[in-house]
């Protein structure tokens, strides 16, 4: 990220960001009238649009199920942008605090209010929805916002200028088109709070240029999420919920489902289960409507090369392939891959995979699927299944992870009265409903002092007074 950007680029960011800064000195934050209409305008645009966006999309990747869109990239960020509506007058409001007893009758409250100015940096996978989500807390929170969208989608990218043009002056928000040099200079800006959605290798290099002007960062990432089949929970309703988790948009989420741990002897029954379940929900893959295309080239040679390095490494793969089509490369789709007796060594294993391949890794016990999870860098989300409230208590104290749905895939993530966001190596910080509020706020302490208070007994010079108060208080 300190690699040497063109004098143009990063003056026309810093233009961007000027404008803002001289906005907000001369108007003030966005008065929560503004806020409101943002909120509202922004939510009509995308409904507005959202054949647009599907369309938009759908020619970024190749293919993408137009429902799949509607249902993650136009309705989940609606749902943000109504809820922030509904609830961000709740969530400013000013907060008492109780004060000491020994500088009582003075009082204290908090105080939220917005940082200023806030950048976004936002991937290609789910391209609005990563992009507007925070968003939405950011403009909740009455701040300005730059957004830097995934030059991956730039169809979509385009869109989203066009959509934001609609219902913002760029000295409210802005969107800055361009490749990895705009990338770079742009996490090389000043902001108030930069919030980064994208690999944990980026996100290193992201904060790392943040922190030359010790700007605050949200990082979004990613990693290795685990589902947990416990010995009760049916094998049948378990192997659905994952291939819908690990199947929606191809694989291509960062709280995808990566592997699954089931219990060794239930190993073949659960691949039976889930090439079943991969045939219900999708009869056909290659000239499926509802099955989304690999992004682009590279990544779909990225997963080609994980499959070829698990079966070099003597792992057992199960294609499944439902319809027994034939696949033209050109349309960059992949059948659904699991993964057995793969060696913790292979790329599966230490790679995120962010897309249809599964590995299937066994165990005894629920104390050794922990131990498995724990041994790794911390991931976005964790999805246990079982109907025994005390096993998953277990799991929940014994591993750690971003969030967490039992019983069920991805669905946590849409949650807006619940934060998400990372641990670890899958992220720092989190958003989505108040969590989000908070995140793009400053928490203002103020103390209000009382006419008539007892301070002067703390004041020098010391004496014997001091020695009576301090022999109290050290009780």
């Amino acid at each position: 990220m300190h690699d040497a950007v063109p004098n143009p680029v990063r003056d026309r960011l810093q233009a961007c960001l000027n404008a803002q800064r001289a906005a907000s000195a001369e108007h003030g934050p966005l008065s929560p009238e503004r806020r409101a209409e943002c909120l509202d305008g922004l939510a009509n645009a995308l409904i507005r649009h959202a054949d647009d966006i599907a369309t938009a999309i759908a020619a970024d990747f190749g293919h993408r199920s137009v429902h799949e869109t509607k249902l993650a990239d136009v309705y989940s960020v609606v749902a943000a942008l109504r809820h922030a509506r509904k609830h961000f007058r709740t969530w400013m409001k000013p907060r008492r605090r109780p004060i000491e007893w020994m500088f009582q009758p003075g009082t204290g409250r908090i105080l939220y209010q917005p940082l200023g100015v806030v950048g976004v940096i936002s991937p290609w996978n789910y391209p609005v929805q990563l992009t507007l989500s925070p968003l939405a807390g950011a403009l909740a929170a009455g701040n300005r916002v730059m957004i830097k969208p995934s030059e991956i989608t730039p169809r979509t990218s385009a869109l989203l200028e066009q959509v934001i043009g609609e219902v913002f002056d760029p000295a409210e928000v802005a969107v800055v088109q361009g490749g990895p040099d705009v990338a770079k200079a742009f996490s090389r800006l000043t902001f108030d709070h930069l919030f980064f959605t994208g690999s944990t290798s980026v996100g290193r290099q992201v904060m790392q240029a943040a922190a030359d002007h010790l700007v605050p960062v949200t990082l979004e990432l990613g990693g290795k999420s685990p589902a947990l089949l416990m010995a009760d929970y049916p094998i049948e309703k378990a192997a659905e919920r994952i291939a819908v988790g690990k199947l929606f948009n191809a694989g291509q989420t960062c709280i995808a489902p990566d592997y699954v741990l089931v219990p060794r002897d239930r190993k073949e029954a659960f691949i039976a289960a889930f090439r079943d379940a991969v045939a219900r929900l999708y009869p056909t893959l290659a000239v499926n409507p509802d099955y989304t295309a690999i992004i682009n080239e590279r990544h779909y040679e990225r997963l080609h090369h994980l499959v070829a390095d698990a079966r070099s490494c003597g792992a057992c793969l199960h294609e499944i392939n439902p319809g027994h089509e034939t696949f033209d490369p050109a349309q960059r789709k992949i059948a659904p891959v699991i993964v057995t007796d793969v060696p913790d060594h292979a790329l599966v294993m230490s790679e995120e995979i962010f897309g249809p391949v599964l590995p299937v890794v066994v165990y005894d016990d629920v104390d050794e699927a922990c131990r498995f999870i724990a041994a790794r860098p911390h991931p976005l989300a964790l999805y246990p299944f079982s109907h025994d409230r005390k096993t998953i208590d277990r799991v929940l104290e014994r591993t750690r992870s971003g969030g967490v749905a039992v019983s069920d895939t991805l669905l946590h993530c849409v949650q807006e009265e619940l934060p998400f966001g990372g641990v670890g190596a899958s992220g720092m910080g989190a958003y989505h409903g108040e969590a989000g509020f908070r995140t793009f706020s400053h928490a203002r302490s103020v103390f209000h002092q009382a006419r008539l208070n007892g301070a002067g007994m703390t004041r020098p010079p010391y004496g014997s007074r001091m020695n009576r108060l301090l022999s109290m208080l050290l009780r």
